[in-house]
């Protein structure tokens, strides 16, 4: 086997990785193309962040549609938040450093949230000025607060 490539890695990605792999294991650390293999490791990284904060934008976004239009909310509303609430505890628990990612971007979420659940309940800009400008909860509240209560707390105005 020689060196692996960057040709390989744009044309043939599977195999780029086995071999890579194999490499990698072996400590053939010669033939490894670490310029791509850095990038792959980044992207993993990247993906994980996202997942986590795609979670955490369901569970809000449940919570606001349940502010938006309390008389649909139904069962299906509390298995997502309780599921997305799972995955994420999950994840902090698999990568605890997720949860100062989390935080950092509460506002971030929050806003694609509310633009997600307005649009879902096709309330558009009639509802925006009944939800807070602000992420009304911390972390904390969202992963194990009660329902009544975050959606109480939805309903504040700042």
């Amino acid at each position: 086997m020689g060196t692996i490539t960057k040709a390989q890695y744009e044309t043939e990605f599977a195999a780029w990785a086995d071999e890579t792999a194999g490499a990698l294991r072996a400590g053939r650390l010669d033939e490894v193309d670490l310029e791509n293999v850095a990038e792959e490791i980044e992207g993993l990284a990247r993906a994980e962040r996202r997942a986590v904060r795609a979670q955490l934008q369901r569970l809000m976004m449940h919570l606001l549609k349940h502010k938006i239009q309390p008389e649909r909310a139904g069962k299906s509303w509390q298995n997502s938040i309780e599921g997305a609430r799972d995955k994420i505890r999950d994840e902090l628990d698999d990568s605890p450093s997720l949860r100062r990612h989390l935080e950092e971007n509460l506002e971030r979420v929050y806003r694609l949230a509310v633009a997600e659940a307005l649009r879902e309940t096709r309330q558009g800009e009639k509802n925006r000025k009944a939800l807070p400008e602000q992420c009304p909860w911390n972390l904390e509240e969202l992963l194990n607060g009660e329902m009544n209560v975050l959606i109480r707390a939805g309903a504040r105005q700042h």
